[in-house]
C-alpha cells in the first residue's frame, strides 16, 4: 500500500485519546490531553470510575453530549456556541457497551446527543432507546455518500446520522517485526518469535471477528461451529499475547516492548504520524469497516439543541475542518471535495474501493451474541 506520510499542512498532533483509545488515570489528566486548555463546560467521565453516575442535569440550558474521545474539540464547541448560543458539555466513553450500560442504568438521562456505532444503533433501536428523526429538521443529509444514504443498520437514517467511519487493522513497528505483515495469519505464524509483544483489541466483536476472518469466515458469523473454531484459534495464540487492549499501547510500541497491535485506523493514523517506524495495514483477507453516528436518545431533555448540533456537524465546512483537525474519515461527499489531495489520497484514512470490498461492517448477531460472550469470557480469563 503506498504511503502518504505527510497528511496535514500543519504539524501532526501529539498522540492523545482518540476514537477508541481512552487513557486511564484521573479525569483531569484526560482533560489535559483530550481537550487542551479545557473550557469550564466540558467534563470527561471515565468508564471505569463513574460510568453509572448521572451528569449535570440536561435541563440546565446546555447541550450534554456522550461521545468517543476526540470527536470534537475546543474550537468546534466554541464555533457551535457562537453560532447557536448553546453551551456544550461533553462526556466521553471507551466502548459502545459502556455507553449502553450507562444509558440502561438511567445514568444517561441528561444526554441529548450520543455517538453509537453502526451495530449498536440497531441494537438501541430494538431496545426503543432512540428518537425517530424528523427529516424536515435535518439540513444536508443529501450530501452523505451513497453507502450512508440508506445504511443496513438504520434504513433511511430513521434514527441516526453517520458522523465518521474507519477500519480496523494492524499497527506495527517496521524495525521490529519479522518480514512484512500482510494478513491476520501473520499473528499466528509469528507468535513464537514475537511472544508477549503483540496485543489484540479488548473488544469481543472485533477480535473474534478478525479471528473468524483469518479462518475465511464472516466477521459476523452466526454459525456455532465457526464461532467455536475461532475461539479455539484464539486459545492457540493467547499464551503469546501481551494482553487484550484497545488503548494505552503507544509507549510500549514506540519503546520496543510491543512490536504489533490490533488497532482502529483513527488511532493508528495518529501513531504513524508520530513516528516514521510505524505502519498500519488493513489485512489482505479483509477486516471491519465501522461507522459512528449521531443519535438523539428518547430520554433527551434538549431535543431542539440536539438537532442544532447534528445540523452543525452536517455543514460541509465544519465536517471538513473536523477531518483535518481530528483525523477521521467523513461520510460527507461535499466535505470530501473540500479536503486537500494529501488527505483524500491517504489510503490509511480513505482505503480504496478494492480494499473496502473485502471488509464488513459489524452487525448484530442475534442469538449468537451469548455464544460470543461466553467464548470471549473463557479466552480472556484463560
Amino acid at each position: 500500500m503506498p504511503r502518504k506520510r505527510s497528511l496535514f499542512s500543519r504539524p501532526s498532533r501529539r498522540l492523545g485519546p482518540t476514537r477508541r483509545r481512552f487513557l486511564q488515570g484521573s479525569a483531569a489528566a484526560i482533560a489535559g490531553v483530550t481537550l487542551a486548555n479545557c473550557r469550564r463546560n466540558v467534563t470527561d467521565v471515565q468508564s471505569g470510575e463513574d460510568s453509572a453516575s448521572t451528569p449535570t442535569s440536561g435541563g440546565d440550558g446546555k447541550l450534554h453530549i456522550y461521545t468517543w474521545a476526540d470527536y470534537t474539540n475546543d474550537e468546534l464547541a466554541a464555533q457551535f456556541t457562537e453560532r447557536t448560543g448553546i453551551e456544550v458539555v461533553i462526556d466521553i466513553y471507551d466502548s459502545n457497551e459502556t455507553m449502553l450500560a450507562k444509558m440502561q442504568a438511567g445514568g444517561g438521562d441528561a444526554y441529548s446527543i450520543i455517538y453509537p456505532s453502526d451495530y449498536m444503533v440497531q441494537q438501541m433501536i430494538e431496545l426503543g432507546m432512540l428518537t425517530e428523526l424528523d427529516p424536515t429538521r435535518l439540513q444536508g443529509m443529501d450530501a452523505l455518500l451513497e453507502q450512508w444514504q440508506d445504511p443496513v443498520y438504520d434504513p433511511g437514517n430513521a434514527h441516526s446520522v453517520a458522523f465518521s467511519w474507519g477500519t480496523t487493522g494492524l499497527l506495527y513497528n517496521t524495525e521490529a517485526v519479522s518480514g512484512t505483515p500482510e494478513d491476520w495469519d501473520y499473528l499466528w505464524d509469528n507468535r513464537s518469535s514475537h511472544s508477549k509483544q503483540i496485543t489484540l483489541l479488548d473488544d469481543v466483536r472485533e477480535t473474534m471477528g478478525a479471528t473468524l476472518k483469518s479462518l475465511g469466515y464472516s466477521y459476523n458469523s452466526t454459525d456455532p461451529a465457526e464461532i467455536e473454531e475461532a475461539y479455539n484459534r484464539l486459545l492457540e495464540i493467547k499464551p503469546d499475547l501481551a494482553s487484550f487492549m484497545s488503548f494505552g499501547y503507544e509507549d510500549a510500541l514506540l519503546g520496543g516492548d510491543l512490536v504489533m497491535v490490533m488497532a482502529y485506523s483513527v488511532d493508528a493514523i495518529g501513531a504513524t504520524l508520530e513516528d516514521d517506524r510505524l505502519e498500519y495495514i488493513i489485512p489482505a483477507s479483509g477486516s471491519s469497516v465501522w461507522t459512528d453516528t449521531m443519535v438523539i436518545p428518547t430520554s433527551a431533555p434538549a431535543v431542539d439543541a440536539a438537532y442544532e448540533w447534528i445540523n452543525f456537524n452536517l455543514d460541509p465546512e465544519v465536517s471538513a475542518g473536523a477531518v483535518e483537525s481530528l483525523s477521521f474519515a467523513t461520510p460527507n461527499s461535499v466535505a470530501l471535495e473540500m479536503l486537500p489531495e494529501e488527505l483524500t489520497s491517504n489510503e490509511d484514512l480513505f482505503p480504496s474501493e478494492e480494499v473496502l470490498a473485502r471488509c464488513e461492517g459489524i452487525a448484530p448477531v442475534g442469538d449468537a451474541t451469548d455464544l460470543y460472550d461466553e467464548y470471549w469470557t473463557k479466552v480472556t480469563s484463560a
